[in-house]
This record gives structure tokens, sequence and C-alpha cells, in this order.
């Protein structure tokens, strides 16, 4: 499976961004990480296969909301009242272990960059 992030850029304090992510196989449990500049890379937001039930970091729960369209292999983040410490890649994976929130099949992610 390879996936493919898209939809960051440059953006200010308070405004929101959708980001994409789109499989080229089928998929199961999705989530999306981030990795800020100088930090490990860290667990955002997660879907189960059905997309009934969901997962958030704490420091992004409320603002940020993952959605998935499998009729299309797409996995969103739909991320608002965005914060400059939102700053990072973003990187979608397939979530191998669900209660761990680990990860696989990383595709190339996708800079968000929130200024002040």
């Amino acid at each position: 499976v390879q996936l493919q992030a898209s939809g960051g850029g440059l953006v200010q304090a308070g405004d929101s961004l959708r980001l994409s992510c789109i499989a080229s196989g089928p998929t199961f449990s999705m989530g999306w990480f981030r990795q800020a500049p100088g930090k490990e890379r860290e667990f955002a937001a997660a879907i189960n296969w059905s997309g009934d039930m969901s997962e958030y970091a704490d420091s992004v729960r409320g603002r940020f909301t993952i959605a998935r369209d499998s009729a299309k292999n797409t996995v969103y983040l739909r991320m608002t009242s965005l914060k400059p410490e939102d700053t990072a890649v973003y990187y979608c994976a397939a979530i191998t272990n669900w209660a761990r929130k680990e990860g696989a099949y990383w595709g190339k992610g996708t800079l968000v960059t929130v200024s002040s």
C-alpha cells in the first residue's frame, strides 16, 4: 500500500485546512501523525476501517476531525482553529496497532505551517 498526503500549506493562526491522504490499495484503520521541527513524530488522529470510531490526541481534540471515504480510498483531516504549535509535517499511515496507535506504510508527508 502506498499513501500520499496532500493539502498542506501556509496559513494564519485561527485558519482552517483540510488534508487528504490517498491510498493505492485497500486500507483498514488509518491515522494521521505529525512531526514538528526538532521533535519526534506524534500521533494526531485515527479512524477505524468502517469510519464509525475515531480517536484524537489531546492536543487536537475538538479542533481536528478525521474522516474517510472508502469508495475513494481517501482519508481526510479537517483542521480548524489552527495554532502555531500545529506547524509540522503531517503524515498518514495505516494503523497496525489501534491500542498503541502504531502506524505503517508511511508516505511522503505534507507540510503545514501556521503563522501567528
